[in-house]
């Protein structure tokens, strides 16, 4: 009788909202640590982006303007990030087990592996295309998450079903945003390592996608409609 009280005790606790920014806690550390990492760095690239506009802009290299391009972009979705995970609702359901976890969590930080690999001497061109998709994956990512808005999680949960904006058009906006942008980075590692690595994470992420839609099945009838009318 005793446990069955704590057992209940405890599942109305995970309920609430305290347990839920607990547990968002060390991605909100870890989004807010990395903006702290960014910040200098971009700074002197932004000094010495607006040197160039006020001295001479016709010399002004256009990978400079990409790589700042694509380091703020990068700092407002970590920004964004730290806000959501913090005000996000409540969730109504969770996917069971230790593996949805696992894919959820190891598919979002599996980029960091990036940083254990040398970076390769790339051409102009072909550096300023991994830019390129670094941008474009980071900028369909902020999107997504500016409707997703307090319905943002990192594991496979249920809060609120979000099928406007970019969700009109793909159900997982945000997680395709994320896999360009990440494309974009294992270019700039260019290896067989980096191959793997992105094939990991985007397998991963797929999963990911899978036990969500489970989730999101179960607590929104209306989202097996919402899968047959738009495109994965």
């Amino acid at each position: 009788m005793v446990m069955a009280m704590l057992m209940g005790r405890l599942e109305a606790y995970r309920r609430t909202k305290l347990y839920d920014l607990l547990a968002a806690a060390p991605i909100i550390v870890f989004f807010a640590y990395s903006v702290a990492q960014m910040l200098p760095s971009l700074a002197q690239r932004l000094a010495l982006l607006m040197m160039f506009v006020r001295t001479d802009p016709s010399v002004l290299p256009p990978s400079l303007v990409f790589r700042s391009v694509a380091e703020l972009a990068t700092l407002l979705f970590f920004a964004l990030s730290i806000v959501l995970y913090a005000v996000r609702c409540v969730p109504q359901r969770s996917a069971a087990g230790f593996y949805p976890r696992f894919a959820a969590v190891v598919g979002t930080f599996s980029s960091l592996g990036f940083v254990l690999l040398p970076a390769r001497e790339l051409s102009s061109a072909l550096y300023q295309v991994s830019l390129l998709l670094l941008i474009a994956g980071t900028a369909l990512a902020i999107w997504a998450l500016l409707v997703l808005g307090r319905s943002i999680s990192l594991l496979p949960q249920a809060r609120r079903l979000v099928t406007t904006g970019p969700y009109a058009l793909v159900r997982h906006p945000l997680y395709l945003g994320e896999m360009v942008a990440v494309a974009g980075i294992a270019l700039q590692h260019f290896s067989a390592w980096a191959l793997l690595l992105l094939a990991l994470g985007w397998a991963l992420q797929l999963q990911r996608m899978k036990y969500e839609e489970r989730v999101l099945s179960q607590s929104f009838p209306e989202y097996e409609d919402y899968m047959a009318r738009t495109a994965a």
